[in-house]
């Protein structure tokens, strides 16, 4: 059975000292994970729908996004800061700018940099970048409203994150076996859109897809998953499971195999892009504009502009 789409930072449930041991641990791994990895491919097809050439990109916990040589091949003349939720994992980010051009691909362009999660952002960016990151945010809609600050007029943030539908096979057998959750609560695509408004973006579009991954066997299904995260649900078991619930637990998943023999999890990855809309004068506010913008406005009346 699906949780109930959280909505608010109450229903998120997350407890922010599970998600830095999380980051902590994935920032020693020696690569993003591959479905991170995917994800960005597949995000980054999106920028072609996108007319607007950013000069400055924000690219948000960047080193798990693994999208930075997506943005540098889609935008190879922006200024690119990146910015990093740990001092770990802002560590990671800072060696591979500084990497022999020899040892990899990296960003060329001038003056691109990193920063740490709380670090003032610089403004007039184009593009926030955050690849399946925002399900591990325990506060959205403060986030968002601090990616709008940051943006241009007419610059666009660009995202993807983990949705309700992610793991129910596995959801469903902690609940048929009476074990606490075994993920977090994901929010639905539709509040997304939701913040996003409340944020002050304009013209937000949401969609999802379901990417479902076989393993040859459970303990090979609970390796990959342990590259992903981790729950960080404030309902999950406290402390440690002992090895006879483990060997329990690969006995349970192998019940998810298919007729291959492989058992299948499901992963719903929601898409979410908006603009930073212009201000919005409030009532009984006094505007002046000049006759040649007048003149100006009315040519261009009836003829929406291209971003």
């Amino acid at each position: 059975m699906s949780e109930p789409p959280a909505t608010d930072l109450t229903a998120r449930g997350l407890d922010p000292v599970a998600v830095d041991a999380a980051l902590r641990r994935l920032a020693r791994a020696s690569e993003a994970p591959w479905l991170h990895r995917e994800v960005a491919r597949r995000m980054a097809e999106r920028l072609a729908i996108i007319r607007l050439k950013p000069a400055q990109v924000i690219d948000w916990w960047s080193w798990l996004g693994a999208g930075a040589e997506l943005l540098a091949q889609a935008y190879p003349a922006a200024r690119r800061i990146a910015v990093e939720p740990t001092p770990a994992l802002r560590a990671r980010s800072e060696a591979a700018l500084s990497a022999p051009w020899w040892s990899t691909r990296r960003w060329t362009a001038p003056a691109s940099l990193v920063l740490g999660d709380g670090d003032p952002l610089p403004g007039g960016t184009q593009l926030v970048w955050a690849n399946m990151m925002l399900h591990a945010v325990v506060d959205p809609p403060a986030l968002f409203a601090r990616w709008e600050r940051a943006l241009a007029v007419d610059g666009f943030v660009m995202f993807s994150c983990l949705g309700p539908g992610t793991l129910r096979e596995l959801r469903a057998l902690y609940q048929r076996l009476g074990w606490p959750v075994p993920t977090p609560n994901f929010i639905d695509m539709h509040d997304l859109g939701d913040m996003l408004l409340r944020s002050g973006f304009a013209d937000p579009v949401m969609d999802q897809e379901i990417v479902t991954l076989t393993w040859p066997d459970a303990a090979a299904l609970l390796r990959e998953l342990r590259t992903l995260g981790g729950n960080a649900d404030l309902a999950r078991t406290p402390g440690l499971r002992t090895p006879r619930w483990r060997q329990r637990l690969l006995r349970e998943l192998e019940s998810l195999a298919g007729a291959d023999g492989r058992p299948a999890l499901a992963f719903e990855v929601a898409y979410g892009h908006a603009f930073r809309a212009a201000p919005r004068l409030r009532g009984g506010e006094e505007t002046t504009v000049s006759l040649e913008d007048m003149r100006a406005m009315v040519r261009g009346r009836g003829s929406k502009p291209v971003r």
